[in-house]
C-alpha cells in the first residue's frame, strides 16, 4: 500500500523538475534575445552598383529580439542574387533590403523591387528639372510645404527611390538624362508612411532632397521651418547651418569615386 504514494510522489517530483528546467531555459532564451535567426552579411566589400554574387555573402546568427525588419535573412538569399547594391556595403556588415536594387531588366516588375513590409508609393513632387538628377536606387528625404502657414515639414528621411516616372533603372547615358522630365517618383514606404504621404499631397506640395547613399543618419524630430524665416533674419539664422556662417574660400567639387 505504501508503494503507490511513493510512486505518485516520484512522478510529481519528476514533473516538477522538468517544468523547472523548461522555465529556466525559457528565462535564458528571453535573456539572450530569443531564438537565433540567420541573416546575410558581406564577406567582402560590395561597391555601389555592383551585382551581388553568392561568393560575396555569408551568414551570421542574430537573436530575433535584435533583428531589424530591413535585414535580409539567409532564407531570402536567392531573391537578392544578381541585384545591384544601392550603396557601398562594408565587410561583415549585415545586408538590408534597402542596400539592393534590381539590375536593369525590362522584364522585372516594380513589385519585385519593394522591400518586404513596404509598399511602392507614387508621389507627385515639385521642381521637375531637378528630378532629372534623381535615379532609382537613390535615397531622399521628403519635405512637405503645407497648411495655411506654408510651414516646411520633414515627413520622411532616407527613403529609397524605386522608380522615376516609369523607369525603374537609371538612364544609360547623358542623352537619356536630358530627355527625362518627370514629376512623379515611386518610393518604398511602410503602409502608415504611405498614408502620411497621401495626406501630405492633399494638403500641400512635396519636394525631395537627395542624400549621399552612405549617409545613414536620421535627425530625430526635426523642427518645422516657418515661412516667416524667409523675411525674418533672426528666424532665418536659427535654422541656418553654422558651417555657412564661417568665412570659407572657394570649394573644389570633385566626383566621388564609387
Amino acid at each position: 500500500m505504501k508503494i503507490r504514494p511513493l510512486f505518485v510522489g516520484l512522478v510529481v517530483g519528476l514533473v516538477g523538475v522538468a517544468l523547472l528546467i523548461l522555465y529556466l531555459r525559457r528565462i535564458e532564451t528571453e535573456a539572450t534575445g530569443g531564438r537565433k535567426v540567420q541573416i546575410l552579411v558581406a564577406l567582402e566589400s560590395i561597391p555601389r552598383g555592383k551585382p551581388i554574387t553568392e561568393a560575396m555573402l555569408g551568414t551570421r546568427d542574430v537573436p530575433i529580439a535584435y533583428l531589424d525588419d530591413r535585414v535580409v535573412r539567409a532564407a531570402d538569399k536567392d531573391k537578392i542574387l544578381n541585384l545591384r547594391a544601392t550603396t557601398n556595403v562594408p565587410v561583415q556588415q549585415s545586408l538590408a533590403w534597402t542596400d539592393v536594387m534590381a539590375a536593369k531588366d525590362d522584364q522585372r516588375a516594380l513589385s519585385a523591387l519593394v522591400q518586404p513590409g513596404n509598399r511602392a508609393t507614387p508621389i507627385k513632387v515639385q521642381i521637375s528639372d531637378v528630378l532629372t538628377l534623381v535615379h532609382p536606387g537613390d535615397f531622399v528625404d521628403i519635405v512637405c510645404v503645407c497648411g495655411e502657414s506654408k510651414d516646411a515639414t520633414v515627413l520622411l528621411q532616407r527613403v529609397l527611390v524605386l522608380a522615376t516616372g516609369t523607369e525603374t533603372a537609371a538612364p544609360s547615358d547623358a542623352k537619356d538624362v536630358a530627355s527625362r522630365r518627370v514629376t512623379v517618383l515611386t518610393v518604398s514606404a511602410s503602409l502608415q508612411e504611405s498614408q502620411l504621404l497621401a495626406l501630405a499631397m492633399e494638403k500641400g506640395k512635396l519636394t525631395v532632397i537627395v542624400r549621399n547613399p552612405a549617409d545613414q543618419r536620421i535627425v530625430e524630430s526635426p523642427a518645422d521651418v516657418s515661412a516667416q524665416a524667409l523675411t525674418d533674419g533672426s528666424r532665418r539664422r536659427a535654422v541656418e547651418s553654422p558651417r555657412r556662417r564661417a568665412p570659407a574660400g572657394p570649394t573644389k567639387l570633385e566626383e566621388v569615386k564609387r
